[in-house]
C-alpha cells in the first residue's frame, strides 16, 4: 500500500485530542486548511513538512528515527520494531524506544506497518512495526546517522569505482584475503560488503594495517565523508610498498571510497563496523549539563541595569545626530564606513558599537529610510522620545524580537566571498555594511527565541543559590541547542554570539547571567518586565550643574526631552551617565538655526540648572543671538516670475493660492515649496496661463511601513509554534464531515483531482520508487497545447520539479515538467 495512504487511514483513526496534538506540533499542516485526510496524509509527507517537523525534535528523536530509516525499506514492506531498534542502539532500552516511537508516531513522521514478510507476531505480544514517512530518505540526506552509503548503492552511483571494483576484489582474493572473487561489479560490491559486514571480520582485516589508521578511521566516526588530497590516485594491494601510508592501504582494499579528486567516503559496512555494529553509539535520553560558572546577583541586576541605561543614552543620542544629519546610503546599498564613522565619534563610541546602534533604531523603526534622498532619517513626531524609559526599553526589545534583522552580522564577511587579506582591509563589497539587505536573516525570530528559552532552562536547572547566578556562555548554549534541536545547530552556531552581545546590550543579560528582565521576556512577560525596570532603574535627573567654563554637567541619566534639548545648544562630551555638554557659538547657532531664541534658551537654562547661569554663558547666547539671521536661506521647490506686479500681489493675497505657500522675495518673483507642476496645475485652475520653465523629472515615492500596534509602536508577538483554538475546531469539523470515503477506504474514495496536493505528492511517490526499484510507470502527460497522452517510461530521477525520463521504445531521454504529469501508475514489470 502506498505509504501515504497507509498513514491517512491511521491519521482517520485518531481522536480529536491526538489530532489537536499534531496541529499544534506542526502547525503548517493545516495552513492552509486541507479538505480531507488523504490531503492531510500528503501534506504531512511532503518534503517541506516534514524538514520542519525534523527541526524540533531533539537528538534521541532523532536517533531513533535514522536508525529506523537506515533498517527498513517501504519498497519490499520490510518494517522495525523497537527490540530491533534495541540491538542497533548502544544503551537503550525498550521502554525509551517504545516511548519515542510513539512520539515519532503522535507527530506522522512514522507510522504503523505490518511486519516484514516471514516474521510473525506472537498471540498476547504488544509487539508494534513502524515503517518511517515516505521522504524522509530526501530530508535525512546522504548519510544518516553519519553512516556512508552501500557499496552497491557507491557502485551504482560512482562510474569510476564501478569499473575498478571488480579487479580490487581480484587483487585481494589472490592476495589471500578471505573474500569471495566476483565477476561483475554488483557481486564485487557485495563480496566487499560481506568481507566488511561484522566488528570481529574488520578488526581482523585492520590487524594488519599500518599505523595511524586507527586514528585516521577515527575521524569517520561521526560524518561518513572526508577530504583526502588525490583521492582517486592508483593504489593496489599487489603492488603495495612496506612504507604505504594508511590512505593508500584503506584505498587498495575498498575501505574507502574515491568519490571524486578530493574526497572519499567510508562504506556503510566499516562504519557500521567500527562501531561495534551499532548504528548510534553515544544514545542518552538526558540532555548534557554544562559546566557553569557563577556571578554574584546583584552584579547582575547592576550590569543589566547599567546597559539599559547606556543604551537609552546612546540610542537618544544618535537619534539627535541623525535628526541634524541624516544618513546617507552607498549606491550598492547600506551606510558606508565613513558616514558610519562620522556617526560614531558623534556618539564617542568605536565603529562596530555605531553600527550596531544604528541596526538597533532601525529595526525598531526609530529612524527610516527615505527613498527621496537615499537617507536614513528620523520620523517626524516620533512617540519613543516621549515615552518613560522603561517602556522606551520596551519598545526596543520587541522589535528586537521580531526583527528578521541581525546587528550583529554588519562587519562580518559577505556569503560566498572569501576570508583574507582582502576581508581584513575592508574593501569595498568583502563585509556586510550597516543597514543593508545582507543583514537580514529570515529565521533570526526563531532563534532568537530558542536562544533565550534555553538560557532560561539553564539558569532554572543552575537555580541560583546564596545569591550567584549561573554564568551562560556561547558554547553551554550551542551544547544545549545541540541536544534539543540538532538539525536547527549551524543556525544557532552562527548567530550565537551576536545574538547573545544584543543581549547584553538590551539588558537581558547581566555579566553573562540571564537577568530578571530577560526570564520574564523569555516566558512572554512583558508587564512583569515593565514593572521590574521600573522598580529597579534609577529615576531620571531634571537638572545639570552649569559652570564657568561654558559646560554643563549631567550628574546622571537625564530626562529624555531635557537631553534632547541640550544636544540642540550644546555638544556632549564624555561617555556613562554623568555627561558633560560644551557650549559654544557653533552649538548655540544650531539652535537659533532649529528656531529657538536667546530668552527661550536663557529660561530653559535656568529652570534646569541646580546653580545660576555663568555670566560668560549668558554672553555667549546674547552675543550669538544678536548676530544671527543677518542672512536667510530657505528652500524652494518652484518660482513665479511676472513683469506684472500687481498680479503677483493679488495672487500673494489670494486665498484659493494659499495651498502653494507662496513667498515674496522680489517685486516680480515669487516662490514656493510645491513642486513646479503641482504650481503650475493650480494656476490654471484659477484661470491662469503659465508656462513651466524646467519640468520636474518623474520620481516615484515610496514609503516603507514597518509592523506597529494602533498607537504606532512596534509590537513584538512570538513566532507562531500552534494554531489557534478556533482554526483547529474548523479544520477538525472539515476533516469529520468529509471523511467517510476514507473510512469506507481507499477504493471508493474518488480519486485526487489533477495538480492537488494530494495529488502531486502521490505521483511523487511512485515516481521516486520507481526510480529505487528501476520500474517501469505510464504517465498521463499534457502537452503546451493541453493535449493528453499515455506514456511507458522508466523514470530515471526526480530534481527541481523535473522528472528525467527513458522511453525504452524510442531508447532517448528526455526530460518532463511534473506539473505537466496527471497521473502516474506503476507497472508490475522491471526495466533491465
Amino acid at each position: 500500500m502506498s505509504l501515504i495512504r497507509a498513514l491517512s487511514k491511521e491519521l482517520q483513526a485518531r481522536n480529536d485530542e491526538s489530532l489537536r496534538a499534531l496541529f499544534s506540533a506542526r502547525p503548517d499542516l493545516i495552513t492552509p486548511g486541507v479538505p480531507d485526510f488523504p490531503a492531510l496524509a500528503a501534506r504531512a509527507s511532503g518534503r517541506v513538512s516534514v524538514q520542519r517537523a525534523l527541526e524540533r525534535l531533539n537528538r534521541p528523536e532523532m536517533q531513533v528515527l535514522e536508525t529506523l530509516h537506515l533498517c527498513t525499506n517501504a519498497d519490499t514492506g520490510h518494517s522495525a520494531s523497537a527490540a530491533m531498534l534495541k540491538r542497533l542502539i548502544k544503551g537503550s532500552t525498550l521502554t525509551a524506544l517504545e516511548r519515542l516511537l510513539h512520539s515519532l508516531q503522535e507527530l506522522a513522521l512514522v507510522h504503523r506497518a505490518d511486519p516484514p514478510h516471514g516474521v510473525s507476531v506472537p498471540a498476547g505480544t504488544k509487539q508494534r512495526y513502524f515503517l518511517p514517512a515516505g521522504s524522509l530518505k530526501d530530508v535525512i540526506g546522504v548519510y544518516p546517522a553519519g553512516l556512508g552509503r552501500s557499496y552497491t548503492e557507491l557502485v551504482r552511483l560512482q562510474p569510476g569505482f564501478a569499473q575498478r571494483v571488480v579487479q580490487l576484489v581480484a587483487e585481494l582474493h589472490h592476495s589471500g584475503a578471505a573474500i569471495s572473487p566476483a565477476t561483475t561489479p554488483m557481486d564485487a560490491a557485495l563480496a566487499l560488503q560481506h568481507w566488511t559486514a561484522t566488528p570481529e571480520a574488520l578488526d581482523q582485516i585492520l590487524a594488519a594495517a599500518p599505523p595511524r589508521t586507527a586514528a585516521l578511521l577515527a575521524r569517520f566516526g561521526s560524518w561518513a565523508m572526508g577530504a583526502v588530497p588525490q583521492a582517486q590516485r592508483r593504489a593496489s594491494v599487489l603492488h603495495e610498498s612496506h612504507d604505504a601510508g594508511p590512505v593508500d592501504w584503506l584505498l587498495a582494499r575498498g575501505l574507502l571510497v574515491p568519490l571524486d579528486a578530493a574526497h572519499v567516503e567510508l562504506p556503510h559496512s566499516v562504519g557500521l563496523s567500527l562501531r561495534g555494529g551499532h548504528v548510534i553509539e553515544n544514545f542518552t535520553l538526558s540532555p548534557p549539563v554544562p559546566r557553569l560558572g557563577q556571578t554574584n546577583a546583584s552584579l547582575r541586576r547592576n550590569a543589566a541595569l547599567g546597559a539599559i541605561a547606556e543604551t537609552l543614552r546612546l540610542v537618544g543620542e544618535l537619534l539627535n545626530a541623525v535628526r541634524e544629519q541624516p544618513l546617507s546610503t552607498l549606491r550598492s546599498g547600506g551606510v558606508g564606513v565613513r558616514e558610519l564613522k562620522r556617526l560614531a565619534d558623534s556618539l564617542r563610541i568605536g565603529l562596530p558599537e555605531a553600527g550596531l546602534y544604528a541596526e538597533l533604531c532601525a529595526l525598531a523603526g526609530l529612524i527610516r529610510l527615505e527613498v527621496d534622498s537615499s537617507s536614513w532619517v528620523q520620523p517626524p513626531q516620533l512617540e519613543w522620545l516621549t515615552l518613560p524609559r522603561q517602556e522606551q526599553w520596551l519598545w526596543l526589545v520587541n522589535a528586537w524580537l521580531a526583527s528578521e534583522r541581525v546587528p550583529s552580522l554588519v562587519g562580518q564577511p559577505v556569503s560566498g566571498v572569501a576570508s583574507g587579506p582582502a576581508a581584513t582591509r575592508g574593501t569595498a563589497g568583502s563585509t556586510i555594511n550597516a543597514l543593508s539587505a545582507e543583514a537580514q536573516r529570515p529565521d533570526a525570530p526563531v532563534v532568537r527565541k530558542r536562544i533565550l528559552e534555553i538560557l532560561r532552562e539553564l539558569s532554572v536547572e543552575a537555580a541560583t543559590v546564596d545569591g550567584q547566578a549561573p554564568v551562560l556562555d556561547a558554547a553551554a548554549v550551542l551544547e544545549r541547542a545541540d541536544w534539543a534541536q540538532p538539525r536547527m545547530a549551524r543556525r544557532f552556531s552562527s548567530l550565537i554570539r551576536g545574538v547573545l552581545a544584543e543581549a547584553g546590550m538590551l539588558g537581558l543579560i547581566g555579566s553573562g547571567a540571564l537577568s530578571q528582565l530577560g526570564a520574564a521576556i523569555a516566558d512572554e512577560r512583558p508587564d512583569d518586565a515593565l514593572g521590574i525596570l521600573g522598580e529597579h532603574l534609577p529615576a531620571p535627573l531634571n537638572h545639570v550643574l552649569l559652570q564657568a567654563d561654558l559646560t554643563a554637567v549631567a550628574p546622571g541619566y537625564l530626562q529624555p526631552e531635557l537631553a534632547e534639548k541640550l544636544l540642540t545648544m550644546s555638544t556632549a562630551e564624555g561617555q556613562g551617565p554623568a555627561t558633560i555638554y560644551r557650549f559654544s557659538e557653533s552649538s548655540i547657532r544650531r539652535a537659533l538655526d532649529a528656531g529657538q531664541d536667546a530668552p527661550a534658551m536663557l529660561a530653559f537654562l535656568c529652570e534646569h540648572s541646580a546653580t545660576a547661569v555663568p555670566q560668560p554663558l549668558h554672553y555667549l547666547i546674547e552675543d550669538t543671538s544678536a548676530r544671527h539671521s543677518r542672512l536667510r536661506v530657505g528652500t524652494a521647490a518652484s518660482f513665479i516670475q511676472s513683469e506684472d506686479e500687481d498680479a503677483l500681489m493679488e495672487l500673494l493675497h489670494a486665498p484659493a493660492a494659499s495651498p502653494l505657500g507662496l513667498v515674496r522675495i522680489a517685486p516680480t518673483v515669487l516662490v514656493s515649496p510645491s513642486p513646479a507642476r503641482e504650481t503650475a496645475q493650480l494656476l490654471r485652475g484659477l484661470g491662469l496661463s503659465p508656462v513651466v520653465q524646467e519640468p520636474e523629472s518623474a520620481i516615484v515615492r515610496l514609503r516603507r511601513h514597518t509592523a506597529v500596534s494602533g498607537n504606532g509602536r512596534p509590537v513584538y508577538t512570538a513566532p507562531r509554534t500552534a494554531p489557534s483554538d478556533a482554526d483547529v475546531d474548523a479544520q477538525l469539523a472539515v476533516l469529520r464531515s468529509n471523511g467517510t470515503h476514507a473510512a469506507a477506504g481507499a477504493d471508493s474514495r474518488p480519486a485526487p483531482a489533477p495538480g492537488s496536493e494530494e495529488a502531486t505528492q502521490l505521483g511523487l511517490e511512485t515516481l521516486q520508487k520507481a526510480i529505487r526499484l528501476r520500474q517501469r510507470v505510464v504517465m498521463n502527460v499534457v502537452d503546451s497545447q493541453g493535449n493528453a497522452s499515455r506514456e511507458s517510461v522508466v523514470p530515471v530521477a526526480v530534481s527541481g520539479g523535473r522528472v528525467r525520463v527513458f522511453d525504452p521504445e524510442k531508447e532517448t531521454e528526455r526530460v518532463l515538467s511534473i506539473h505537466r504529469i496527471i497521473d502516474v501508475e506503476a507497472v508490475e514489470e522491471l526495466f533491465q
